[in-house]
């Protein structure tokens, strides 16, 4: 089914600008160096939003998105900048007077019910709190008529999700990425993928390694997320291959 995604934020966990840089991109005019911590949300056609990650920019990027509703969450993984800011989904609680749903791995579940444990409550009508169920998943699963695919990847030595969502994936955080997984990524019209920075990173994709993930899984289009103040746009915009663009807070893609 077709649905549309909005990048929510395609910074690193430091954001950018960096609190006390002063580099040309810190200091950069053009709004598209903008960037808030990594996340998304997709977009369905029956008005329901699944969120990606719920970083700790998350009140100012519903904000400037207009945001009132998050159905559903799937998290990639428990790091902070991925998840801290899952106390502003109580806003979505309060609004629609729902219990939102979260999936991810059952580890991830497990590190945000021990962090976040006040907020994985049924309903009880009382709504100044978030109402957060976490679902762990391990293979595909159906949600709101979407088949959503967990993706196996290494971030370092841990093993986190990345998704599969119809044409579309999403692969933050990702320093290699498995065979296995490589195969459920056939056929994609849109990849979002990981690139930290031009230098190499043990944890991350550095842009060589980013480009040659996105030419051997060939999807007809790459955005690229989770970019330190070392990408300025306009000079990575410029240096990227057809086909592979650089991502940036607010755009807004239509998935087939």
């Amino acid at each position: 089914m077709p649905f549309k995604l909005t990048i929510l934020g395609s910074g690193s966990s430091a954001g950018t600008p960096v609190v006390g840089c002063d580099c040309s991109t810190c200091l950069s005019t053009n709004p598209k160096n903008n960037r808030t911590r990594c996340s998304s949300i997709i977009h369905l056609n029956d008005g329901r939003n699944i969120l990606i990650d719920t970083g700790p920019d998350l009140r100012m990027q519903s904000l400037r998105e207009s945001l009132t509703r998050v159905d559903a969450v799937l998290f990639t993984h428990h790091h902070a900048d991925h998840c801290h800011g899952i106390d502003d989904l109580r806003a979505f609680c309060q609004i629609n007077k729902i219990q939102i749903p979260l999936y991810g791995s059952e580890y991830v579940m497990g590190q945000l019910s021990q962090k976040f444990g006040y907020a994985m409550v049924d309903p009880k009508g009382f709504w100044e709190i978030p109402v957060l169920k976490p679902h762990s998943v391990d293979r595909p699963f159906e949600l709101f008529g979407q088949t959503i695919t967990p993706i196996p990847l290494y971030h370092g030595k841990s093993l986190i999700n990345g998704y599969r969502i119809g044409n579309m994936a999403y692969l933050t955080d990702v320093s290699s990425i498995p065979d296995n997984s490589m195969q459920l990524l056939d056929g994609l019209e849109v990849l979002l993928l990981d690139c930290l920075r031009f230098r190499p990173h043990h944890t991350h994709f550095s842009y060589d390694e980013s480009i040659a993930a996105a030419a051997k899984i060939n999807a007809a289009s790459t955005y690229l997320i989770h970019m330190t103040h070392e990408m300025e746009y306009e000079e990575l915009q410029k240096k990227l291959p057809e086909g592979i663009y650089a991502g940036y807070d607010g755009l807004k893609l239509s998935i087939n």
